[in-house]
């Protein structure tokens, strides 16, 4: 078995990759299907902070590196996720190896469900090589110009990657507010919208407890959304209101057919 690899993207700062990454990968967690989420921001490594792991002792730097194996880098999250931290320390970042990110790839891909890389903004070296490692790529989008303007930027170089971009994650979405429809967002980036997620209290307040939203907060609108994603993305059947996930049956989906609905 191979995983399929994910890499959520962005072309600025701030739209909330990680946040996706670490409830996507939850939500996932806990549908059943072995999970791995990835940091590979280097430089501005934040996936171990909203875990409480910002103290761990080997981390991805570390393998980057060449000064440790990878499966000592690979720690427990919650309902059962898989998480590899990027140290905290500016020098462990300016001694790794971006490089060797393929090397690691091919070392985790059997034996998982699904692997998501949480990748740095921007498209320097270190944002591109997890564009060029993932079999699809999503970006994470916020509903105004500067943040449509620089993931445009972001599908074009997975493009020229030879990658090609799964859709796109309209996050912190007020719909009643947003400088661009998501219809508009979707035409203009040439990529479908697969969820939007609205802006929501509980995510702050989550990450201040160290809980990813989708446990801590799993009625919120934005665990909802997150859980809808997972859904879609696992070909899972969501039910109950975001509270369970349950796989679709032969006899639901003959039910489906032939009555609708």
């Amino acid at each position: 078995m191979t995983a399929l690899v994910y890499t959520i993207a962005s072309g600025k700062g701030g739209t909330g990759k990680t946040t996706t990454t670490l409830n996507l990968g939850t939500a996932l967690a806990q549908l059943g299907r072995k999970t791995l989420i990835l940091d590979a921001d280097l430089g501005m490594a934040n996936l171990g902070l909203l875990l409480g792991l910002e103290k761990c002792k080997i981390t991805l730097h570390d393998v980057l590196c060449g000064n440790a194996k990878l499966e000592e880098a690979i720690y427990d999250g919650p309902a059962g996720l898989k998480v590899v931290p990027s140290g905290l320390s500016l020098i462990g970042s300016q001694n790794s190896d971006p490089e060797k990110l393929k090397e690691v790839m091919s070392t985790i891909i059997e034996g998982m469900d699904f692997i998501l890389i949480d990748a740095p903004a921007g498209i320097s070296m270190d944002g591109v090589i997890p564009l060029a490692v993932a079999d699809k790529v999503i970006l994470v989008v916020n509903p105004e110009l500067s943040s449509m303007a620089d993931a445009m930027k972001t599908k074009a170089m997975t493009e020229m990657l030879g990658g090609s971009v799964e859709g796109i994650i309209l996050n912190r979405a007020e719909l009643e507010r947003t400088e661009i429809s998501s219809n508009k967002i979707s035409e203009l980036l040439g990529a479908k919208i697969l969820e939007i997620i609205p802006e929501d209290a509980n995510v702050r307040r989550s990450a201040a407890f160290k809980v990813p939203i989708v446990i801590r907060a799993p009625k919120s609108p934005a665990s909802i959304a997150f859980c809808r994603l997972a859904a879609l993305l696992s070909g899972e059947t969501l039910k109950n209101n975001g509270a369970k996930f349950e796989k679709e049956s032969f006899i639901d989906r003959l039910a489906r057919a032939i009555f609708g609905g």
